[in-house]
């Protein structure tokens, strides 16, 4: 077991990573507060300056991250029913930015290193998790869009 009064040090690398973290929720915080949801459900991106989805201009087909930044601001608007229902991955998007937050809080706290445990994440199963909630979001936002599901 190890002495809590002997010296430890951090890598650099995890002053950044938990920067980074808490930058990104605050950021988040802040575009989910700042912007107005649109009602169509999608197209608040719209307002930080971004073109229209060129999908949606072009085919009525929806990108994957369609909504993403409308079920943000909705749930930051205190809607998170009307969040789920607009894009399930924004909300999704919100979890995972709290949790790597807390997460990377509580190794800073524990005296841990966030950078060095990273490599040690479950990577392979975390990216296509990811990646399959994202498709799954994808085709229920085309659903939603296309009216199959009412």
């Amino acid at each position: 077991m190890s002495d809590p009064a002997a010296p430890f040090e951090r890598s650099r690398e995890h002053y950044l990573v938990l920067f980074g973290a808490w930058l990104a929720l605050l950021g988040l915080c802040g575009i989910g507060l700042a912007l107005t949801p649109d009602p169509r459900g999608f197209g608040t991106h719209e307002q930080l300056g971004f073109q229209p989805c060129l999908p949606v201009r072009l085919w009525n087909v929806p990108c994957p991250g369609c909504g993403v930044t409308t079920a943000v601001a909705l749930a930051f608007h205190a809607q998170p029913l009307a969040s789920l229902r607009t894009q399930p991955f924004g909300l999704v998007t919100i979890l995972a930015v709290v949790g790597f937050a807390l997460f990377t809080l509580h190794k800073h706290l524990t005296r841990g290193d966030a950078y060095r445990v990273l490599p040690r994440l479950p990577w392979r199963v975390l990216l296509p998790g990811g990646v399959l909630l994202l498709g799954g979001c994808w085709i229920y936002k085309l659903a939603r869009m296309r009216g199959w599901l009412g």
